[in-house]
């Protein structure tokens, strides 16, 4: 039988875990997590009022009550938790499915100040990450600039003018919504630095920003036109052409009366955040760009400053260095051949990784399925090799000796009953465990 440890819940490490049992009929699959709960950025990164791509966690929890696959939350891996040697001995393979854990820094004068944040924290703030800090992202904030355009620039801009009637239905823990509907944000100034034909939203995202309750979209007619493919759409692929069509139809009507206003702004590229007299976040200053001819832009020398006392940080992705494993800095992904880890250019027997560490921040969510087969068929393909080693009988209660208490399915399952449990209290659904204590706390009542 071969024994494979899959390092991280998500779609990537879900989907690995389902090849492993569907390509191979003699192979067990634990999937690791640091958490106490699975299905990674499906909970933790999915805003909560799409409902329908949440549903995937139906799918992904199929994958880990197979008969074969074993979930182990809580066991973190590397530096306080499992070495990746040690790994090595318990399982005959490890494929790393980790993501790129950290948010692309702008490189810019003011970034550090308060008021400013990457929307990976925002977003894991209202989505109830364990590891999320409540530090007042909304305290104060009349407008927000949220720098990008790509989907998860347009979640935050979404969840900001959302109100409680329309949050109170989701799993969104309750401070988040409290503070969601407290909240005096009027003006939210979502900003790309080249053009609209080159904004990477989907356009079923960006169409929702134009159905949300007493909140006008405001374009600028004159800064779209800038943009060669917004002038005449005919010639773009079919997915930037319906995002300018969106654009367009919104340019071609006045502005309703609204409490709020999201502003799509394009060729502005941010060069400073500003403090107010507090020492906060004031003010973004841009410099106008403009197409260079070749897909990019330049500089104009134009300056324009956009006042913020919020300021979401939506550029992107990146993989972070594993202990034990060998790294390539420039692409933020661990070296490998078809899934397979390479050191020094040498296939590292029984290492492996699939997803974002893998193949860097790109794609949607059914991009880990092919992905996760590919290393998949590369591990199965090594099998003889790597099972020719002994191991002992169970690594759980070995880890468990080694001072790790994982929690087992049972465990999350009672994770989901508590937060049952809670929406029930609160008048609402399901409602979010946000905090490492009450999460751990619930996963052991299974056993109580």
């Amino acid at each position: 039988m071969l024994r494979v440890a899959v390092v991280g819940s998500g779609p990537s490490g879900c989907y690995t875990a389902q090849s492993l049992v569907q390509l191979g009929r003699d192979v067990r699959v634990d999937v690791l997590d640091r958490l106490p709960c699975p299905y990674g950025l499906v909970r933790y990164g999915v805003a909560p009022d799409h409902e329908k791509i949440k549903s995937l966690q139906n799918t992904l929890r199929t994958v880990l009550e197979h008969e074969r696959v074993r979930f182990l939350g809580g066991v973190p891996v590397g530096p306080g938790g499992v070495p990746s040697a040690r790994l090595r001995e318990l399982y005959h393979a490890v494929v790393y499915c980790v993501g790129a854990a950290t948010d692309r820094r702008l490189g810019i004068p003011g970034e550090e100040l308060p008021g400013s944040w990457s929307a990976t924290e925002f977003v894991s703030w209202y989505s109830a990450h364990p590891d999320a800090v409540d530090d007042g992202f909304l305290r104060g904030a009349r407008s927000a600039v949220v720098i990008g355009v790509g989907n998860v620039a347009v979640d935050v801009a979404r969840m900001l003018v959302r109100g409680t009637a329309e949050l109170s239905g989701t799993d969104m823990p309750q401070a988040a919504l409290d503070a969601l509907a407290a909240g005096r944000v009027a003006d939210v100034h979502m900003v790309g630095r080249r053009g609209p034909s080159q904004a990477r939203f989907t356009t079923k995202e960006l169409r929702e920003l134009g159905a949300l309750p007493d909140t006008a979209v405001v374009v600028d007619p004159a800064e779209l036109a800038l943009d060669a493919g917004y002038r005449d759409p005919s010639g773009l692929p079919g997915a930037q052409r319906r995002n300018v069509e969106v654009l367009r139809d919104w340019a071609g009507r006045p502005a309703p009366d609204a409490a709020r206003r999201i502003r799509p702004r394009f060729f502005l590229r941010p060069v400073e955040l500003t403090a107010d007299g507090d020492g906060r976040v004031g003010a973004v200053r841009f410099e106008r760009t403009a197409p260079d001819g070749r897909g990019g832009v330049t500089g104009t020398g134009r300056y324009e400053e956009i006042e913020a006392q919020l300021v979401l940080r939506s550029v992107g992705y990146r993989g972070v260095p594993l202990e034990g494993l060998p790294f390539d800095a420039a692409s933020g992904t661990v070296p490998h051949r078809a899934g397979r880890v390479l050191r020094g250019g040498v296939v590292a027997p029984g290492e492996y990784v699939a997803g974002w560490i893998k193949r860097g921040p790109t794609g949607v969510i059914g991009t880990n399925r092919p992905c996760a087969k590919e290393t998949v068929t590369s591990l199965l393909a090594d099998a003889a090799a790597l099972t020719g080693r002994a191991l002992p009988a169970d690594p759980l209660p070995l880890l468990r000796a080694e001072g790790l208490e994982p929690v087992e399915w049972s465990g999350w399952r009672a994770i989901e009953r508590a937060e049952a449990d809670l929406g029930t209290s609160l008048g609402r659904h399901v409602v979010k465990l946000p905090d490492w204590e009450s999460l751990l706390a619930a996963a052991r009542t299974a056993t109580t």
